[in-house]
């Protein structure tokens, strides 16, 4: 998970800075803090300094401390959840967490009290789902209740982040090559590579994501399209077992070169979310006729399925070109199936 940590809360220091706005919002915040020590904690540092920190507890049947209160048969409560930009995107990153944590407990909702001065962070759970459901406490102490319903679809692919609907839209499979995909997409990273190659950069931390390329079959991409990530081989190794389908995204656009004034319109879209340096990117930009894909990154395949699979067990046609093409319906469920995807997670209608 990057350089987040997971930490007890006793291994934290409390009289770090970061947790000063902690202890002037919430009165008694020490006490808790020495209380919940055992616990565990999601925590990032950058030169040293604590830079985020996010609790997550699991909670049942009905939170009475709510206004209204929260009725369901599992329900995850993000405790604590404070983080300090600096230039990434660890916020998303830490959504990712969340709802990573929410998958695996089955939660049906999930729910974040939060003060109103804090926009930013408001801001952030809103665009991936969580609606004003409430209120807790009362006078300077009151905090809006934001809460995700898990498997709500509102056709907005960040809200409902990480599910995917895959009724009534398009399948593909793009290639990215081995010296931009794990470092663009560290979940999905194959058990032979060096984890040290990932860095605390934007487009390692974002659930969004921006790739460039030349590929013509791209600009067929639509919002909503589901795309399977296709890890090409290796320099000198044979695509039959070493080139893997590895990941799931969906489409949020696809920009070409010519819906951009200039160079440094290009630059400014595509390097927040880009591996793509700006050498890199004033390459493609010269080389003429690139495009920009923005998607966001939804699931890594618990199982990856190498070309040979591809091709034997999922249908794939080995003549094919496999820079970019679409899937058919039963190609797709085949490779959730195989990939080992939860049904709930890319249900076939």
């Amino acid at each position: 998970m990057n350089n987040i940590i997971h930490k007890k809360i006793s291994e934290i220091d409390l009289e770090d800075p970061f947790f000063q706005s902690l202890k002037e919002d919430y009165p008694g915040f020490d006490e808790w803090f020495q209380r919940k020590g055992d616990h565990d904690a999601f925590v990032q540092y950058e030169g040293g300094k604590l830079r985020g920190l996010l609790y997550l507890k699991m909670e049942e049947h009905v939170v009475d401390d709510v206004t209204p209160k929260i009725r369901a048969d599992k329900i995850l409560k993000v405790g604590t959840f404070k983080i300090e930009a600096h230039g990434t995107k660890l916020g998303e990153q830490f959504i990712k967490v969340i709802m990573d944590r929410a998958l695996k407990e089955n939660a049906e909702v999930c729910y974040v009290t939060i003060y109103e001065k804090h926009r930013p962070l408001i801001s952030l759970v809103q665009q991936f789902g969580f609606e004003l459901f409430g209120v807790k406490g009362q006078g300077v102490y009151k905090e809006n209740v934001y809460l995700k319903r898990m498997k709500k679809v509102t056709g907005d692919i960040n809200k409902d982040f990480p599910f995917i609907n895959p009724a009534g839209v398009k399948k593909y499979l793009l290639s990215i090559y081995p010296k931009y995909h794990s470092i663009m997409f560290p979940d999905s990273i194959l058990t032979t590579e060096n984890r040290k190659m990932i860095k605390d950069v934007s487009y390692t931390n974002s659930i969004h994501k921006i790739y460039v390329c030349t590929m013509d079959q791209v600009e067929s991409l639509k919002y909503g399209d589901i795309i399977v990530l296709y890890r090409t081989a290796a320099q000198g190794r044979s695509a039959e077992y070493s080139a893997v389908a590895t990941s799931i995204c969906v489409v949020e656009e696809v920009k070409k070169q010519t819906e951009f004034q200039d160079f440094e319109d290009f630059y400014t879209y595509a390097s927040k979310y880009s591996v793509f340096d700006r050498e890199d990117l004033n390459y493609w930009y010269r080389r003429g006729g690139c495009k920009a894909i923005k998607m966001t990154y939804n699931i890594a395949l618990r199982k990856r399925i190498v070309r040979h699979e591809l091709i034997e067990d999922i249908g794939l046609d080995r003549e094919q070109y496999w820079g970019c093409f679409e899937l058919t319906d039963e190609q797709f469920f085949r490779i959730v199936k195989k990939g080992g995807v939860s049904q709930s997670l890319a249900e076939e209608n």
